[in-house]
């Protein structure tokens, strides 16, 4: 008679259930593992044995054959040691009491018998949960945000004595108190009462945080564009629960740390960092920097010293707030909703249109240089900005970025309570946003002239009008106003 144990595999950031069947045959003592293991899967054979032999239990002279179902896909990691030394033990009559049939057991083995986290555990929570799973046995990691964790019981084991135990009713797991986090206040080094003039980029970008829309920046060296970009997670929403339960889960499966905190990630990666650096993969595909900016910010500085082709790989996951990467072992998606801002210079020298120095560049070489964006990422902007350096001795009252993240915030709910869920401007189809706020005769007149001016694309035309219901939102008008349209117009042109 065959046993199964239930445990959890992941595809990506996505999770599905694995049964863990484990069955004896008559034969020479071994064991057997099948369903598409990798090598860190193989290896389970020797930590399982030596994990029962440190219990003192000897194996029978059986072949031990375990089977990863669904065969069809592939495993990775070592998720079900702690999964096949139970069924191993129940198999052959170690373990009396019946397996619990809405319980998974999550975990590497040490040889002593140890249970070890896995990296990407918190994932593998999240899917245990959402596959009806009421209970999980793991090991305790202290990265896991257990004040976030909810509808599901963690029982929490340091060695495989402590699951035998608890499975046959004669131990007590102590989980650790699950103690909420305070709501404390956004604290950063950086605030946009500190940066001199540039009234309109903060305009701008008190916008673009509001309503999740992508930034083009253009100007000279030294006016300011890496300053306000650095500046702007400042003024961005906090994140919400399930929002950070996503960035922690990314982050856990890129092998990367991140603070269990209601701040946006805020991505700043080189412009000599790689196509797989940025969009994610390797053999076993891995989240990359637009993945571990999901929920929060992507900056790009010195944009056109990206190579065209990292740049083009950029468009899909503009478009559609996920990445998927195909590799011969495996095919993953992994969410990629993340607000862009871009920076580079006007030309090679820097200085095409400043009023401060005379350009050096050909026609040509600015040409070439502005042509290493490519159009139809550029078309992807909502917002085009062009800078020039401020006067510094000219000090006026600026506003803090308390002040505007309160509007930023203000506005989202908005958005969130328009479309009874947590998406903004950027994001809402256009088939909803034409009927919750569809435009005026005279504002389809008003964009068609500028459509025939300028000879803005079918994407570039509905990016305005979701800009303009954004400049609305931060005024707190429930329709779509003329002087919205035309100030969302003005940041195309």
């Amino acid at each position: 008679m065959s046993v199964s144990v239930s445990s959890i595999g992941l595809k990506g950031l996505e999770g599905y259930v694995i049964q863990v069947e484990v069955h004896l045959l008559p034969g020479m003592e071994s064991m057997h593992i099948v369903g598409l293991p990798d090598a860190s899967v193989k290896e389970s054979r020797e930590r399982v044995m030596a994990a029962l032999h440190s219990l003192g239990i000897s194996l029978p002279e059986k072949k031990i054959i375990v089977n990863l179902s669904p065969s069809e896909q592939k495993k990775n990691g070592p998720f079900f040691d702690l999964a096949m030394a139970v069924g191993i033990l129940k198999s052959i009559g170690k373990i009396e009491a019946s397996i619990p049939r809405h319980a998974a057991f999550l975990g590497a083995l040490s040889l002593d018998g140890s249970v070890r986290s896995v990296t990407g555990i918190l994932p593998a929570v999240l899917a245990a949960k959402k596959e009806n799973i009421q209970t999980v046995y793991l090991a305790y990691d202290p990265t896991l945000p257990l004040s976030l964790i909810d509808g599901i019981e963690l029982r929490f084991v340091e060695h495989l004595s402590e699951v035998l135990d608890s499975l046959a009713g004669h131990g007590t797991l102590m989980a650790p108190t699950r103690v909420a986090e305070k709501a404390t206040e956004m604290v950063y080094e950086q605030d946009f009462s500190y940066i001199t003039g540039h009234k309109g980029a903060k305009r701008a970008l008190e916008i673009a945080a509001a309503g999740g829309h992508n930034v083009l920046m253009s100007g000279p060296p030294g006016c300011g564009k890496s300053l306000l970009a650095d500046t702007f997670p400042t003024i961005f929403p906090p994140l919400s629960k399930e929002a950070q339960l996503e960035v922690i889960s990314l982050y856990q499966l890129a092998g990367s740390s991140y603070v269990s905190s209601s701040i946006p990630p805020y991505r700043h990666p080189h412009h000599s960092s790689s196509a797989v650096a940025i969009i994610g993969g390797g053999t076993n595909p891995k989240p990359g920097e637009i993945s571990l900016a999901h929920r929060g910010i992507l900056f790009l500085d010195e944009l056109a010293e990206f190579s065209r082709k990292t740049l083009d790989m950029l468009r899909q996951p503009l478009e559609t707030g996920k990445v998927t990467i195909s590799r011969v072992h495996s095919t993953v998606t992994y969410p990629a909703d993340f607000l862009f801002i871009g920076a580079m210079n006007p030309c090679p020298c820097g200085y095409l249109g400043s009023k401060t120095h005379y350009c050096t560049c050909t026609p040509k070489q600015v040409k070439a240089y502005q042509t290493r964006v490519s159009g139809p990422i550029k078309d992807r902007m909502d917002i085009l900005l062009a800078l020039q350096p401020v006067d510094l001795h000219r000090r006026e009252e600026e506003e803090t970025s308390a002040v505007i993240r309160d509007r930023v915030i203000m506005a989202r709910q908005s958005q969130y309570e328009r479309y009874d869920k947590e998406m903004t401007n950027a994001n809402v189809t256009m088939e909803l946003l034409n009927k919750v706020s569809p435009l005026t005769t005279r504002q389809q007149l008003l964009l068609q002239e500028g459509i025939s001016t300028h000879h803005w694309s079918n994407r570039v035309q509905i990016k305005i009008i979701r800009l303009a219901r954004t400049i609305a939102d931060l005024e707190g008008e429930m329709s779509i106003t003329d002087e919205a349209l035309v100030e969302a117009m003005t940041y195309r042109r």
